[in-house]
């Protein structure tokens, strides 16, 4: 669905975007005195319209962006209610070395307003894009550039982007210094870019922040006296730098382009500093500049945070030609998945490497999993062999991926070689690893791996990769981007803490590939029931095991693990949830609810009221902490109804899940004669 348009009229600039500043008798008059007159004028101050601020108002009223009124440096506000959630922050956009957001002259407004909803494979099954935007239309007066400014509001979310159109065979730089300033007092979790988008996160206020500090994002954050959370990243990230946030060390997170951000050690490690050296130039665009939408969430509750809709709101729908269905489109079917690398040496190896994955897929199958991640070797198999491996494992219910180095991929030739090969074959995708950069030359590669892989219908896997950006909406085949540090760390020690951050922040940008759930000692100071809620709690399209499938199947709480989801039709985020201290997520399938908790921290005790649950009687499967070791669980079997309240004793680093199902005589109840 297109954008609703509207003619910008006294009373749809106060209602719908709720502006502040221009009638239309101003902006008309003004518009046609510059128009008849500007080649007599010289001077600026004889050229500039005066601007007055413009906001941007969310459907419910509650989320407002201004647009500040100094044409000399343009700065923008968020609000939550009464509540400041970015102060007054400057914007810098620049092209060719031209700073566009200093010096402007306002040419012109249009409002419009979004409401529509679509399948989604992620949090809950429907997403619902709701929001009213404004394109205020500017010119640069030192270079006569003239740009597009576009604002949208949400009811948990503002979006702003720039829009520099321009010839196709032009080529121009664009580079960006805008600023997101929060208040006094916020509380900040973030991750350096060490290691890429694979760090662990840090908890800081605000003010502890040092100048010159870069963060991945998503930022998240919680504003001061409890007044709500909130979380800076980036959506519709399509020709142009990935971003990144570099502290000024007062407040404020400053946007840096792919080659600003500080090598990291992944790039430098595959690929030396002499190519990260050349990466340091900022990229060029040819034609139209399009920038990513730069976004802030914003929420009063977890809740509402981890269910917004925002990131693929801002992106466009795919492609009918390529997806039938869209979402729904059957060959992106998501489901758990299985791999053979973190937990290998679970169970004794017999037999050839062959026969050996071939059991992994019969497994797969046991424990309900849909998908099964092969590594480099399978792609040197003789096409026989992979013919016969993907037969077999299509008869367990499992279909195949084949890992692959990036760098085998950078040429038409050699990705439609790759992929229609895969096709050939049967494989239903790929694995895509070591793109660890966030150059204008990497995303490009991005959407031309998924344009080619649509074509021969294959979903993938990007490892190694930067955060998702919404793109999934468009390509319902961009199953998972790792952008984490995840259970392929042996490193981290401090594991229950890291997976109760995780849910608020990396996740709320999209499909993440952590590797979950582990019953060894790489679980660190969580038990097997918080690691069982972390698969319950963690969602992506494809969402990758760690555990060796034969752990799984020699598991106590094994029918539960097969009851988890790789995507949900409803999540709802408990009161009590405490970033990096306590996650409480009730998750519906169908007619089966799931509540996962998972606790990091000393053994406490809570109460969780089941009011989400439907009418009538369930029967509740509870997978608890042992109170012997953290190396086991507990099963009971009980019945359960929506007025109850359970009593939970979670260990140190503990987790609990309950499986709730209608009894059977409240299904037969509700079926029709």
């Amino acid at each position: 669905m297109q954008p609703k348009s509207h003619k910008p009229t006294a009373v749809v600039l106060a209602l719908a975007i709720g502006m502040t500043g221009l009638s239309l008798a101003q902006q008309q008059g003004q518009g046609r005195s510059r128009s008849s007159s500007q080649q007599q004028r010289t001077r600026r101050t004889q050229r500039v319209v005066p601007m007055k601020q413009v906001q941007v108002t969310s459907p419910d009223g509650r989320v407002k962006f201004t647009l500040g009124p100094n044409p000399e440096r343009l700065t923008f506000t968020v609000m939550l209610d009464e509540t400041a959630v970015i102060e007054p922050s400057g914007l810098d956009m620049r092209v060719d070395g031209y700073d566009l957001s200093s010096g402007v002259i306002f040419n012109n407004l249009e409002t419009y307003s979004i409401d529509e909803t679509y399948p989604w494979h992620g949090a809950h099954s429907t997403a619902v894009n709701r929001c009213n935007g404004a394109k205020v239309s500017l010119t640069n007066d030192l270079s006569q550039i003239p740009y597009t400014l576009e604002i949208r509001a949400f009811n948990d979310a503002v979006a702003y982007r720039h829009v520099i159109a321009g010839d196709p065979d032009a080529v121009r730089i664009p580079n960006e210094y805008s600023q997101f300033i929060l208040p006094a007092g916020t509380t900040v979790w973030y991750h350096d870019l060490d290691g890429h988008y694979e760090a662990e996160y840090d908890r800081k206020d605000i003010s502890q922040v040092k100048p010159g500090q870069w963060a991945g994002p998503p930022l998240t954050f919680q504003l001061p006296g409890d007044a709500g959370f909130g979380s800076i990243t980036e959506a519709n990230l399509v020709n142009y730098s990935g971003m990144a946030l570099e502290c000024d060390g007062r407040g404020g997170w400053i946007i840096g382009l792919g080659h600003r951000q500080p090598i990291n050690y992944p790039y430098e490690l595959r690929y030396g500093r002499d190519e990260a050296k050349r990466l340091a130039t900022p990229a060029s665009v040819a034609g139209t500049i399009t920038t990513p939408w730069r976004v802030v969430l914003l929420a009063r509750d977890l809740n509402t945070l981890v269910n917004s809709d925002a990131l693929p709101n801002l992106c466009p729908p795919a492609d009918t030609q390529l997806f039938a269905q869209g979402m729904n489109t059957p060959w992106v079917e998501p489901g758990l998945c299985v791999w053979d690398y973190v937990d290998r040496g679970y169970a004794r190896s017999t037999g050839s490497q062959f026969d050996r994955m071939k059991d992994f897929s019969r497994m797969a199958g046991e424990i309900s999993a849909k998908y099964h991640i092969l590594e480099g070797f399978a792609y040197g198999w003789s096409d026989e062999q992979i013919r016969e491996f993907v037969d077999y494992s299509r008869q367990q219910g499992v279909r195949v991926l084949f890992w692959r180095h990036s760098n085998q991929l950078r040429t038409p030739e050699r990705r439609e070689e790759f992929f229609s090969r895969l096709h050939h074959l049967g494989v239903a995708g790929a694995k895509i690893d070591f793109f660890d950069h966030e150059a204008k030359e990497n995303i490009d590669l991005y959407e031309a791996l998924l344009a080619k892989a649509a074509e021969y219908q294959c979903v993938l896997n990007f490892h190694g990769a930067n955060k998702p950006t919404g793109r999934l909406r468009t390509w319902p085949n961009a199953m998972l981007y790792e952008g984490v540090r995840g259970m392929e760390s042996s490193g981290l020690q401090r594991r229950a803490r890291h997976e109760t951050i995780l849910p608020f922040a990396r996740y709320l940008a999209g499909p993440t590939d952590y590797t979950t759930m582990i019953f060894t000692e790489r679980r660190r100071d969580s038990t097997w029931a918080h690691q069982i809620a972390c698969l319950a709690t963690f969602h992506s399209p494809i969402l990758t095991i760690a555990a060796h499938p034969q752990s799984i199947l020699d598991n106590p709480a094994l029918d539960v693990i097969q009851s988890i989801k790789a995507v949900w039709d409803e999540t709802i985020v408990l009161p009590g949830s405490k970033i990096g201290e306590l996650s409480i997520f009730a998750r519906r399938s169908g007619d089966m609810w799931m509540l996962a908790i998972m606790a990091a921290g000393p053994a406490r005790t809570i109460e969780v009221p089941l009011s989400f649950l439907g009418d009538g009687a369930y029967k509740a499967t509870l997978v608890r902490d042992s109170k012997e070791k953290p190396d086991a669980v507990v099963l009971e079997e009980t019945t359960a109804d929506k007025n109850q309240t359970l009593k939970i004793d979670l260990a140190d680093g503990g987790g609990f899940v309950t499986r709730f199902t209608r009894q059977v005589s409240e299904i037969r109840g509700s079926e029709s004669p």
